[in-house]
């Protein structure tokens, strides 16, 4: 019915709208990864456009891949080279330093010192003993 005091104000179907860059920055690389383009906005639709744009991005990631593992074959066996290069010519000369290493050296004894004196580095003589006991009877 028809009055003058009115319950509740006018209402329009107004959808308030806002800015969202996030959102256009998704939607611009989602419309990128289907293979459009902003020139191509206004183009239609080519049958296998979306398929053709996806097979030419697999197809670059396999040949990155393909390279990394090309680049990590070389890695691997440029170490396995360097390594038998210092096994074949190092490994001997620094086996044969530490034998060397690990002689005890002889210093030699002064000439020097009289006979009767204590030399603390004339080496040890050591005698056997061929002192047996007698066997009880």
């Amino acid at each position: 019915m028809f009055t003058p005091f009115k319950r509740h104000a006018n209402k329009f179907n107004y959808i308030p709208r806002y800015y969202d860059p996030e959102k256009e920055a998704r939607e611009q690389r989602r419309a990128e990864l289907r293979g459009e383009r902003a020139e191509d906005a206004d183009r239609e639709y080519t049958p296998g456009q979306y398929i053709r744009t996806q097979r030419e991005a697999r197809a670059a990631r396999r040949a990155g891949a393909e390279e990394r593992g090309r680049m990590r074959v070389f890695k691997i066996a440029g170490a396995a080279v360097l390594m038998l290069l210092f096994i074949y010519l190092l490994y001997p000369k620094l086996a044969n330093w530490v034998l060397q290493l690990q002689q005890t050296p002889r210093r030699p004894v002064p000439a020097a010192q009289a006979e009767g004196e204590f030399n603390p580095y004339a080496p040890i003589v050591v005698v056997p003993n061929d002192y047996q006991e007698e066997q009880e009877k």
